[in-house]
């Protein structure tokens, strides 16, 4: 994975550690339970809570 530019509203690499295992297995469990229809994901968890936190600080 190439690193984008961070921004202010990034987590820290602590932070993620803090919260990244849980979505991690959120993310399987969840896939485990739905039928094995379409693509395996393929988006970066730590990225999308980059947006998340990114969309909710600057609105």
């Amino acid at each position: 994975m190439t690193r984008h530019r961070p921004y202010p509203s990034d987590l820290s690499d602590a932070r993620w550690e803090l919260i990244g295992s849980t979505l991690t297995t959120w993310r399987t469990e969840r896939r485990s339970k739905s039928l094995d229809i379409g693509r395996p994901p393929q988006h970066d968890l730590r990225r999308i809570m980059d947006a998340i936190l990114y969309v909710d600080r600057t609105g």
